[in-house]
């Protein structure tokens, strides 16, 4: 019997409670989360965790995937029959006792089949998994491919199935009225053969001789082909009924042996199903970025304590699985020089993209996966937030800005210091006065939380504040803020990220000259006319 607490995510079988992030559908989409990994059976959300163990226990599974890619084949191919299960039982309950049967015949047959495949999978695999997830379930299928029990259930189920094909077809007696019209039809026999078509004359004169028995007198015809509502019903009632009978004793015996054993292990198997959806379309994400050349690493998982998010080298990885040019990389430290960055820059520079990167590499490491990155260390945050900008509906209500405040409002009411925070471009719809005084006590409020917060924006006058706004945080307990850069080199944009003081005047000089507005540019074109 396959154990009833066993996961392939969770060490202990079930999620510890309280470990949940709070991490909200929108945040998912908007961290391109849901197309990295877009799965049908379950919400992403389902599987962010802070706890340590459980990551590390997905990080030991998800390895074994990655050295060994046949088990993520075993595994598709399980997926495939357990979608075949559950279609099987969403149409058995309500149907006529004999066709109950022969789909409970059915799921047996595909259990047995998932088992055999299982127990083929990792039998290849079996010296090389090195995850506790996989060892156990290397070992169970052994032992239950193994077992006398399986054997016993493999030779009744050929038994009981041979019983039914042996149904070829079935002999109808039909009553006639006066008028050769149907009145009532009974089954006189069920044949091991089927029946052919024949012709009168043939059958009359004696002159096919083979197979006599089962040769009509006339063309066989379909059954649904020219047949009156009444003859169906006669028809089909006799049919069900003869079958119903003939196999009502079977059925009752076969619902013993499927209770007994089968249900419960089909539906351990059905049970883990979402979590195998989960880990074979992670494996898909991780060899496509892995085909790029691109690296990816087992981030080290720090003490939630220590709000640690170190990251080198890294990349945007739906960026990577979107386009064929060369991936830029940075490096991102929120160290106890700042736990909040302003990330500025010129427009189309990187930093929406860099924005996204961070909120999707703790959330990866979050989900138990390696991270996209050269190396890590990265601590459990309690929820991550965004605030990008949005088509929401409440705008035409509120005014761009109301409804920006309003969202800003609510990730208030929750945050704590364990948080993340990803703010891209917030504020752009007032002018940069109010927008940068908005900005200055938004972010005097994040300090004084404690969170990780990367405020990505057009804002360059905030960073001339920064020293006032982290003298008030200081007197009030928050943590440090400081700037980052998103790189310009001449006119070109280099989405190089570097700990700096941000020049906004360059910024607008060499853009001015990018598409041909500066000063100078603009007084050729007057001077040609």
């Amino acid at each position: 019997m396959l154990d009833s607490t066993f996961s392939l995510l969770y060490p202990n079988g079930s999620e510890t409670p309280g470990k949940r992030v709070n991490i909200s559908d929108e945040v998912i989409s908007e961290l391109s989360l849901d197309y990295l990994m877009e799965l049908k059976n379950s919400s992403l959300a389902d599987y962010f965790t802070t706890d340590k163990a459980v990551i590390e226990y997905r990080m030991a599974t998800v390895s074994d995937l990655m050295n060994n890619p046949t088990i993520v084949d075993t595994l598709k191919s399980v997926l495939t029959l357990l979608n075949d299960i559950i279609e099987l039982r969403a149409i058995r309950g309500e149907t006529e006792v004999a066709k109950n049967y022969l789909y409970s015949i059915t799921e047996i047959e595909l259990y047995i089949d998932i088992v055999a495949r299982l127990a083929k999978g990792f039998q290849s695999v079996r010296d090389n998994v090195k995850s506790p997830a996989f060892i156990k379930l290397t070992k169970t299928v052994t032992e239950l491919s193994e077992s006398d029990y399986y054997k016993d259930l493999n030779k009744k189920l050929n038994e009981l199935t041979a019983k039914v094909h042996d149904v070829k077809s079935i002999t109808i007696g039909v009553n006639l009225d006066s008028e050769f019209r149907p009145t009532d039809a009974g089954v006189v026999s069920l044949n091991a053969e089927h029946f052919k078509s024949g012709k009168v004359i043939d059958k009359i004169l004696r002159m096919d001789f083979k197979d006599g028995d089962y040769t009509c007198i006339a063309p066989l015809v379909p059954y649904n082909h020219s047949n009156t509502d009444n003859a169906k019903i006669a028809f089909s009632n006799a049919f069900n009924g003869a079958m119903n009978d003939i196999f009502k004793a079977d059925v009752r015996q076969w619902r013993q042996l499927v209770q007994a054993y089968v249900l419960s292990n089909t539906d351990f198997l059905l049970r883990i199903m979402p979590e195998i959806e989960f880990l074979t379309k992670a494996q898909y994400m991780l060899l496509a970025l892995k085909s790029r050349g691109l690296d990816l690493a087992v981030p080290e998982i720090c003490d939630m304590d220590k709000r640690e998010f170190s990251a080198v080298s890294l990349y945007n990885p739906a960026v990577a699985l979107r386009v064929d040019a060369e991936m830029v990389k940075n490096d991102i430290d929120f160290d106890e020089n700042a736990k909040i960055y302003v990330l500025t820059g010129p427009n189309r520079g990187g930093k929406s993209v860099i924005t996204c990167a961070v909120g999707q590499i703790q959330a990866l490491a979050q989900l138990g996966l390696p991270v996209p990155a050269k190396s890590a260390k990265i601590s459990p945050v309690t929820a991550i937030y965004t605030h990008f900008p949005t088509d929401s509906g409440d705008t035409l209500e509120k005014g761009r800005l109301g409804e920006e405040c309003a969202r800003l409002n609510a990730i208030f009411d929750t945050v704590d210091k364990y948080s993340l925070v990803l703010l891209d471009e917030s504020f752009s719809s007032t002018g940069s006065y109010e927008a940068s005084y908005i900005a200055s006590e938004v972010l005097t409020g994040f300090s004084i939380v404690g969170c990780r917060c990367l405020f990505s924006t057009h804002l360059h006058e905030l960073s001339a504040k920064l020293d006032e706004i982290n003298m008030r945080c200081r007197e009030q307990g928050g943590v440090a803020i400081d700037t980052l850069v998103a790189g310009i080199k001449g006119a070109e944009r280099s989405f190089e990220i570097t700990r700096a003081k941000p020049d906004g005047k360059s910024y607008a000089k060499d853009i001015a000259e990018k598409f041909g507005l500066s000063y100078d540019k603009i007084m050729e074109r007057v001077k040609n006319k």
